[in-house]
């Protein structure tokens, strides 16, 4: 019998890349997924039609996934909530750390052999386009006030403490911003369907890493094997100025760039009349100022070491892309 891994978030977009890319090796695979897991709606094959096993559970209430890592010899924890607007929002931390907390006790009780842990890259310092950050920059999220950034944190804490306090062989990878097929939601994606359709009047003077979601799963399943206990690596490519990076996406769908250059001050302004709104409707707005705060900033990574040791791949950008516009398109977004 092939060993099973289980896999927290296997309906999500990085979770579906996943479960094929262990299908792909030979693993068994056992699917934890919030009930109902039969989502009619959705343009993807629904997980029961895999040959996976699937478990109805939710790590936000313990009870439930009682047992779900019981006979499984590795866990990929990919389960989170990345939602940053509102920017302070309890529902958040109950996933990412909470969750955590749960998913760990987990791998404790079934003493698994591996525990690979998806964070995010925001858990680091970022740096410039010259001098990006790495692994070993302390955590500057704080600044931004939100509880995405702070819960990941805090959930990456929480593996490295059952690191030391019991010994739990986990690796602990951070992936960048994820592009390519299958976003469904779509979530990251979204940007691409937002330029496409002209949303996009300017872009903000920061910028970030892009990497492409297929590159993500190999590294994150490499990592059952590869990398070392208790250190974490950052999944990422390319780093792009949002000038950049916008009109290169607009190049690959053939659809106009942004034309204007959008200052800071410009934007703060913008996420602060957002915020306005929100606290007189209590409906979040476009933006909020952190994410403005956020995309004033240029958040490059160096993925030297994925690369090195966790055989990280280097899909061109331009092709992560072109795949996830042609989902789009085959699928009926656009």
């Amino acid at each position: 019998m092939p060993p099973t891994v289980l896999v927290t978030g296997a309906n999500g977009f990085l979770g579906r890349h996943l479960v094929a890319e262990l299908l792909r090796r030979n693993y068994g695979v056992r699917a934890l997924v919030r009930p109902p897991h039969r989502l009619a709606a959705s343009p993807l094959p629904p997980l029961q039609n895999m040959p996976i096993e699937c478990f109805e559970g939710d790590i936000g209430q313990p009870a439930t996934v009682a047992g779900a890592a019981d006979g499984c010899t590795a866990i990929i924890h990919a389960a989170a909530l990345a939602q940053v607007n509102p920017a302070r929002n309890p529902a958040v931390w109950a996933v990412n750390d909470a969750g955590t907390a749960t998913v760990l006790r987990l791998a404790r009780q079934a003493q698994v052999e591996r525990f690979v842990y998806v964070g995010t890259a925001n858990v680091f310092g970022f740096g410039t386009l010259a001098n990006p950050g790495d692994e070993t920059r302390p955590y500057a999220g704080a600044q931004y006030r939100l509880d995405y950034m702070d819960s990941k944190r805090a959930a990456t804490g929480r593996v490295l403490q059952a690191v030391a306090d019991w010994q739990l062989p986990a690796v602990l990878v951070h992936p960048t911003f994820m592009l390519g097929p299958g976003d469904a939601k779509p979530t990251s994606n979204a940007l691409l369907l937002e330029l496409y359709r002209g949303r996009l009047l300017g872009y903000p003077p920061g910028g970030k890493n892009y990497v492409h979601v297929r590159d993500v799963a190999v590294a994150t399943v490499n990592a059952l094997n590869l990398g070392r206990v208790g250190e974490s690596y950052i999944l990422g490519n390319q780093n792009l100025s949002y000038c950049d990076a916008f009109h290169l996406m607009a190049r690959v769908m053939g659809s106009p760039p942004p034309r204007w250059p959008i200052p800071a001050a410009v934007a703060q302004l913008f996420g602060a009349a957002c915020d306005w709104k929100y606290r007189l409707t209590g409906q979040p707005a476009q933006v909020n100022p952190a994410m403005v705060a956020v995309a004033n900033d240029g958040h490059y990574f160096s993925v030297q070491k994925a690369t090195a040791e966790l055989s990280l791949p280097q899909t061109a950008l331009e092709e992560a892309i072109r795949e996830a516009f042609a989902w789009f398109k085959e699928h009926h977004y656009v």
